[in-house]
């Protein structure tokens, strides 16, 4: 049985967000504009994905 996971770009930068928006970024795996990330469906992401939202672009 597979996990199920959500695929996370960065599509917006962070310059002259707060820093712990950037933290928030840096955490889910994301460090350079358009760059992508698998990450497994947990509610400890989705509360990561839903704080930087206006920066992401989710699927799956």
């Amino acid at each position: 049985m597979t996990a199920k996971t959500i695929k996370v770009t960065l599509v917006k930068s962070i310059i002259g967000t707060k820093q712990s928006h950037r933290a928030t970024v840096r955490g889910l795996g994301l460090r350079k504009l358009n760059s992508t990330v698998e990450l497994v469906d947990t509610p400890a992401v989705r509360g990561m994905i839903n704080k930087v939202a206006y920066l992401l672009k989710c699927e799956g």
